[in-house]
């Protein structure tokens, strides 16, 4: 690769990265049009990093194309938030019972850590800064996923809800302090060598009750699906 070559690449994943980053803080929320001259503009590149940019985020289905509008931020609607938590439960369940036996003592301390700034988080609730904790904390127990299928399907969900996911926490706050006493109870199965079944069936159950919570908020307010 040349080093013309490199550096258009370079400046593409510059761009990849700092717009998809403002999608997920919510500087940048569903329906914003992305107006590719001014992100270049604003990130000190030409159109073209940006172009590819938006290209990539569109296969992730963070962006979305409408005619007679451009590239604007994908919203998530509530049939399309209750399928993709659903798979989610299903496929991460799958995902977390099949690294379990990959699972060491260094991973197990690294997401108690994790679960204990979540729970610090509490206090002050930080939405934004408990759904990245969060995130993190569900990786170091996927991410040993020996099948690459499963764990793909895993990476497209989280990708499918990014835009949403700093606004559950905020929609549905007291469902946070419960997701840290789950997360304790899956380290705790982890730990003591239980089952792929049993662990498979909390992780599931742990995910499809933030689905449950959202539902039965959406109902007493009929809310719709969360968006900023």
């Amino acid at each position: 690769m040349t080093d013309v070559a490199t550096a258009a690449g370079s400046k593409s994943e510059r761009a990849y990265a700092a717009i998809k980053a403002r999608i997920i803080d919510g500087a940048y929320s569903p329906g914003y049009r992305l107006v590719l001259a001014k992100i270049a503009e604003d990130l000190g590149v030409s159109v073209v990093p940006v172009r590819e940019a938006i290209r990539r985020l569109e296969a992730e289905g963070l962006v979305t194309f409408e005619r007679n509008v451009g590239a604007t931020v994908a919203g998530i609607d509530p049939t399309e938030y209750l399928y993709t938590m659903q798979t989610l439960s299903i496929i991460e369940g799958a995902a977390t019972a099949l690294s379990a036996p990959l699972i060491g003592e260094a991973d197990i301390a690294r997401a108690r850590a994790l679960n204990q700034e979540m729970r610090a988080c509490l206090e002050h609730f930080d939405p934004l800064r408990f759904t990245q904790l969060n995130q993190d904390f569900h990786s170091v127990l996927f991410e040993h996923c020996p099948n690459p299928h499963i764990l793909d399907l895993v990476h497209r969900g989280w990708n499918r809800l990014a835009a949403l996911r700093s606004s559950t926490f905020r929609f549905v706050p007291g469902r946070a302090q419960d997701s840290v006493a789950e997360h304790e109870a899956l380290l705790r199965l982890l730990e003591t060598g239980a089952s792929a079944e049993e662990i498979e069936k909390a992780a599931r159950l742990h995910r499809s009750a933030t689905l449950d919570a959202y539902l039965a908020q959406a109902a007493a307010t009929h809310h719709p699906a969360p968006q900023q």
